[in-house]
C-alpha cells in the first residue's frame, strides 16, 4: 500500500507548480511575435525531461541511505534553497512594482525559440529537483513524485484550458508561499532531527508556515523599500 506523507507532498506539488508555471509562462513570452509556441514547447520539454532522468539515478543513491541521517543535510538543503528563492521572490516583486508605476521592462534579445525554451526548462527543472530530492533524501520520496506529478497534470490542463490567461497567474504570491513551506519545513526538520518535542507533531507546520509569510512578507518589504531609497539617492 502506498503511504503518503501529505505535508510532503504539498511541498512537491508547491514548487513544482511554481516552477513549471515559470516555464509555461516564459515558453508563451518567447513565442509572443511568432505563429506557433511549438519549437519552445519542444526545447521545454527537453529541458526538464533532461533534468528529471538525471535526477531519477541521484534520489535512487538518496533512498540507500538511512532516513535519520539524512534529516539534518535535507533541512540544510531545503533552508539554502529557500533563501535562494527568497532572493527570487524579491525580484519578482520588484518587477511588480515597476510594473504597476510604467517602468518599461528591460529589452529582450532575439534568441531561438527551442534553444531558449530548453535552458528555460532546465533551469526551472533544476530548480524544483533540489527541493523534491530534499524530499527523497528524508524518506519521502512517493510522496514527491505523486506531488510533483499531480502539479503537472494540473499546470497542462489549466494551460490548455486558459493559455491565453497564462501570464496572469499571481507568480509572486506562488513564490511568497513557497518560500514561506520551504522555510517552514527546513525548521520542522531541523527540529526532527534533534529530537525535538514539537508540540502538535505535523500540526506545528502550519503554524511554522504563518510565521513564515509574515516574516519573508515583511523580509520583501524591507528589501523593496531599500531598493526605493537607493533609487531617491541615485
Amino acid at each position: 500500500m502506498l503511504l503518503l506523507y501529505v505535508p510532503a507532498l504539498l511541498v512537491a506539488f508547491v514548487i513544482t507548480l511554481l516552477e513549471m508555471t515559470e516555464v509555461v509562462a516564459l515558453v508563451f513570452a518567447l513565442s509572443a511575435d511568432q505563429r506557433t509556441i511549438a519549437h519552445g514547447a519542444l526545447g521545454a520539454i527537453g529541458g526538464t525531461t533532461t533534468v528529471a532522468l538525471v535526477a531519477l539515478g541521484f534520489g535512487a543513491l538518496f533512498l540507500a541511505f538511512p532516513r535519520d541521517d539524512l534529516l539534518w543535510a535535507s533541512a540544510v538543503v531545503l533552508a539554502g534553497f529557500g533563501v535562494f528563492l527568497f532572493r527570487s521572490t524579491l525580484r519578482t516583486y520588484r518587477r511588480e512594482r515597476a510594473a504597476a508605476a510604467g517602468t518599461p521592462p528591460p529589452p529582450h534579445r532575439p534568441v531561438v525559440q527551442f534553444a531558449g525554451g530548453f535552458s528555460v526548462g532546465a533551469i526551472e527543472a533544476t530548480e524544483a529537483v533540489v527541493v523534491l530530492l530534499a524530499l527523497a533524501a528524508a524518506g519521502y520520496a512517493a510522496s514527491a513524485i505523486v506531488g510533483a506529478v499531480v502539479a503537472g497534470v494540473v499546470l497542462v490542463v489549466a494551460t490548455a484550458l486558459v493559455h491565453e490567461r497564462i501570464r496572469r497567474i499571481k507568480v509572486p504570491w506562488l513564490k511568497l508561499g513557497a518560500t514561506s513551506l520551504l522555510f517552514a519545513f527546513s525548521v520542522f526538520w531541523f527540529g526532527e532531527a534533534t529530537n525535538y518535542p514539537w508540540p502538535g507533531s505535523d500540526l506545528i507546520l502550519i503554524a511554522l508556515f504563518f510565521a513564515g509569510v509574515v516574516i519573508v512578507r515583511g523580509a520583501v518589504e524591507v528589501g523593496l523599500r531599500r531598493t526605493r531609497s537607493l533609487g531617491t539617492a541615485r
